[in-house]
């Protein structure tokens, strides 16, 4: 009777330790019975296919991993991605990161709930071990930081969807040059295209994968300015659209490709030169700020020391 009055007394004086524990051992349990049913199931398939082969070799344990993790991430993509026209930005979103898989839709919700899971239950625990919070604190602070899990995954995508814009951006003046030569070599635009991807594979190698894939549309029969267009899609970057627009143009008018190609091709220039002349008047300003909180206390404290020691001498002499 005294232990459980001691229990008793312990759960009384610390509710959020007690619920803490109790989640913690409740997650254990279900991921150990998780665990078990889904080995069991596994043993189950195992013994299956060496009954209908014999001797279950590696490769084909893991592409039975494999094609489970490929459902799985298929059953959360079917639940999770809404309605079409958000599945369909999602998408085009995951492309212009770089993620060309199809199932990329299904691994991103995947990634959500799996952050939010972690990064809630490992909050939950933490406040309820280490910190003497009550139930509210508790249960809020593990609903933040299950919140900061869901939205991390879109975060990051955004950041690598900016990162490789302006590796585009960086990277297509020099494209349009390529371009010019091959066209005045007398090379096509399709065969000039696939020419320059072999080229920027080691300066530019995204841009040069997206040019590769547009060589390959254009080898499964789409047109020039529609493969370009989609390029432009993937890309991110308004020059790369702009550029279809300028060929669909040029041979609707019947205007020199060669001469159009070097218009742009100074103007892709200028911009470039115009933004790192944007980025060099803006530093002055943007050393305003660690120059007035870190720099100049030092120097001021650093010029008015001697003089701070010079006269507190004089006042005690």
């Amino acid at each position: 009777m005294d232990l459980i009055d001691a229990v008793l007394d312990f759960a009384a004086d610390e509710p959020g330790l007690v619920l803490g524990l109790i989640l913690l051992c409740a997650l254990t349990f279900g991921g150990i019975a998780a665990w078990s049913a889904l080995r069991g199931h596994r043993d189950v398939r195992r013994r299956a296919a060496d009954s209908a082969a014999e001797g279950s070799s590696p490769e084909a344990r893991r592409a039975e991993t494999r094609r489970t993790l490929e459902r799985l991430v298929t059953h959360l993509e079917s639940t999770f991605a809404g309605n079409a026209a958000d599945t369909k930005v999602l998408k085009a979103r995951l492309i212009q990161a770089g993620y060309y898989d199809p199932r990329a839709v299904g691994a991103f919700f995947a990634a959500r709930f799996g952050g939010a899971l972690a990064l809630g239950v490992a909050g939950l625990a933490v406040a309820a071990l280490l910190f003497e919070a009550d139930d509210i604190t508790i249960a809020t602070g593990g609903t933040a930081l299950a919140l900061v899990g869901y939205l991390a995954p879109s975060f990051l995508l955004d950041k690598r969807i900016k990162a490789r814009a302006a590796a585009h951006r960086a990277g297509f003046p020099d494209f349009m040059d390529l371009m010019i030569v091959c066209s005045e070599a007398g090379l096509s635009m399709e065969a000039g295209i696939e020419r320059i991807a072999r080229e920027l594979v080691e300066g530019y190698p995204s841009l040069a994968e997206n040019l590769y894939m547009a060589s390959l549309e254009i080898r499964a029969g789409k047109g020039l300015t529609e493969a370009l267009d989609r390029m432009g899609d993937r890309l991110a970057i308004e020059e790369a659209k702009m550029l279809a627009t300028l060929l669909q143009q040029s041979a609707e008018l019947g205007t020199s490709l060669s001469q159009s190609l070097k218009v742009y091709s100074d103007e892709m220039r200028h911009k470039r030169m115009s933004r790192a002349e944007e980025k060099a008047y803006a530093l002055p300003a943007k050393l305003v700020i660690p120059l007035t909180l870190f720099v100049f206390p030092v120097l001021l404290v650093t010029l008015m020391l001697p003089v701070v020691v010079k006269v507190s001498e004089m006042m005690k002499g």
